[in-house]
């Protein structure tokens, strides 16, 4: 099994700015290296959401805190948004986050994993079996609920930087119930 980091991943998780929420003390080369030295014993290999995707568990092996804090009477000042796309080509969508918060250091790295052949569809080409297109930063060994905003653009297909995956009406009403407790920070 081999791994890269598709070109969409590397921006987003190893920008260029050096910004909070990225990935820390790793460079994008060694974040592969060290996932291809382990594709065949992560810690865990969950499903993910269809079936060219897999997250693979590991260790966190790097300072990367925790991508989400729960939201609560102390913090929810600090809760802000904007219109954002996360390139480009996409629209932007609404988006929120922290302000002025620090997350506890995440214990597991998960890296979302989309096949060679949904890659190439989606167009993107790559060499490798798998290729990266997130990562969560997670407390537990648990792959964090894909938010409602990305389960939408999935469903509107690769033209709008999605996947073409139908919404599961379930799994997206279990994303709401977790977005509506927990943001992002930056």
């Amino acid at each position: 099994m081999s791994i890269v980091l598709t070109e969409f991943a590397r921006v987003r998780l190893f920008p260029r700015d050096g910004r909070r929420t990225a990935i820390q003390e790793c460079s994008a080369q060694a974040f592969e290296q060290h996932l291809n030295a382990n594709a065949n014993a992560p810690d865990a290999v969950l499903p993910g959401y269809a079936p060219f995707c897999e997250l693979h568990v590991h260790r966190n092996w790097t300072s990367t805190r925790c991508s989400v804090v729960r939201i609560d009477d102390s913090n929810r000042a600090q809760l802000r948004s904007a219109y954002e796309a996360r390139s480009k080509e996409e629209l932007p969508v609404l988006v929120r986050w922290f302000e002025g918060i620090e997350p506890p250091v995440a214990n597991y790295l998960i890296p979302i994993l989309y096949n060679r052949e949904q890659l190439a569809r989606e167009g993107t080409a790559i060499s490798a079996d798998w290729g990266v297109v997130g990562c969560l930063y997670t407390m537990q060994p648990e792959a964090i609920p894909m938010a409602p905003i990305t389960m939408l653009r999935n469903a509107l297909g690769v033209q709008e930087g999605g996947s073409g995956v139908a919404i599961d009406r379930a799994a997206y009403r279990q994303s709401v119930a977790f977005w509506e407790q927990w943001a992002n920070w930056r």
